[in-house]
C-alpha cells in the first residue's frame, strides 16, 4: 500500500455538510483514518458560493475560495473537498488564478490587506481522487472487512463533479468510471445505466419545480429499470432533488461515504455519534 498513514489533507467541508449533509461529512472523516489519512479542517473557512460565478468581472464571490486555496498552500498541503458544488467552485477557481492574469491581479488586490497573496499554488483533490489515485482501489478493496455483497449500485455523478472536464480533469466526463470503480472495490454489484452523469435539474428548481422532478424521475427509472436497488452521489443537491422526486421509485440515494463507512465497518460507530448529538438538541 502506499505510505498514506502520515498524510494530513487540508480540508474545505463546506456549508451544507455543517446541516443537511452531516452525514455525507462525518462517513468521510471516520472512513480516512480508517484507510490511513487525515483530513484537517481548514480554519475560519467561509462559503464558497455553492455556484461558480461565470460573469469574468465577478471577483468578490471567489474570494473565499481563495482564502481557503492560500491556508492549504501556507500548511503545505494540498486541500481536499468532498461536496461536488464546493469541488466544482473552488477547482474552478484555483484554475482562474492559475490562467487568468486579470483575475490574479483584482484578487490579489482586495486580499492584500489580509496579508495574502495566491497564484494557484495548491493542488485541488476530491475525496474520491484520494481514494483512487493515492490509496488505490486495491488497498480500498484490501481494507474491506464488510463487503457489501449483493447490493445492486448505480453511480449517479450529476454535472459539477465532471464538468467543464478541461478543468475538473477527475474523469472522462462523458464515460466516467471513478465512481463505478468505488462500488467495486467496496464489494457490491455495479448497475450501469445512461443517465448517471445527466443532470439532476439542480438550482433550476428555483426557477421551475417540474424541471428537477422530470430530469430526477428519468434518472430514477433508468437505473431502476437495469436492476439498480441504491444510487451513490457525492452531491447534496442532487440527493435532495432524487429523494424529493422519487415518487413510487423504491431505490435508496447514499452518499458514498456511507457506503464507504459502512464497508469498513466504521458506520456504525459514526451513526450513533450522530443520533446522540441530534437527541441532545
Amino acid at each position: 500500500m502506499n505510505d498514506v498513514k502520515h498524510i494530513t489533507y487540508s480540508y474545505f467541508p463546506g456549508c451544507t455538510l455543517r446541516n443537511k449533509a452531516l452525514d455525507l461529512d462525518r462517513y468521510a472523516r471516520a472512513s480516512a483514518e480508517a484507510l490511513g489519512f487525515t483530513l484537517e479542517e481548514i480554519p475560519d473557512w467561509q462559503c464558497c458560493g455553492g455556484t461558480y460565478p461565470l460573469a469574468k468581472d465577478e471577483i468578490a464571490t471567489k474570494l473565499s475560495s481563495v482564502r481557503a486555496l492560500a491556508s492549504a498552500r501556507d500548511a503545505k498541503q494540498e486541500l481536499v473537498t468532498i461536496c461536488s458544488a464546493c469541488h466544482n467552485v473552488i477547482k474552478q477557481v484555483n484554475n482562474d488564478m492559475r490562467t487568468d492574469e486579470n483575475v490574479v491581479l483584482k484578487v490579489n488586490n482586495y486580499l492584500r490587506e489580509d496579508g495574502i497573496s495566491y497564484n494557484g499554488e495548491t493542488k485541488v483533490l476530491h475525496y474520491l481522487e484520494v481514494l483512487r489515485d493515492v490509496v488505490g482501489w486495491d488497498n480500498v478493496k484490501a481494507k474491506v472487512t464488510h463487503p457489501l455483497t449483493g447490493k445492486k449500485i448505480g453511480a449517479y455523478y450529476g454535472c459539477l463533479l465532471l464538468r467543464p472536464g478541461k478543468v475538473m480533469r477527475m474523469d472522462d466526463p462523458e464515460n466516467p468510471k471513478i465512481l463505478e470503480d468505488f462500488i467495486t472495490a467496496i464489494g457490491a454489484t455495479l448497475v450501469a445505466y445512461s443517465q448517471r452523469n445527466e443532470c439532476c435539474g439542480a438550482y433550476t428548481v428555483f426557477e421551475d419545480r417540474n424541471i428537477p422532478a422530470q430530469r430526477s424521475r428519468k434518472i430514477l427509472a433508468d437505473a431502476e429499470e437495469h436492476g439498480a436497488d441504491m444510487l451513490v452521489t457525492a452531491c447534496p443537491l442532487c440527493r435532495y432533488n432524487l429523494i424529493k422526486n422519487k415518487g413510487g421509485s423504491r431505490l435508496d440515494i447514499l452518499y458514498f461515504t456511507e457506503l464507504l463507512a459502512e464497508a469498513l465497518d466504521v458506520k456504525d460507530k459514526v451513526t450513533a455519534v450522530m443520533e446522540a448529538a441530534y437527541a441532545a438538541k
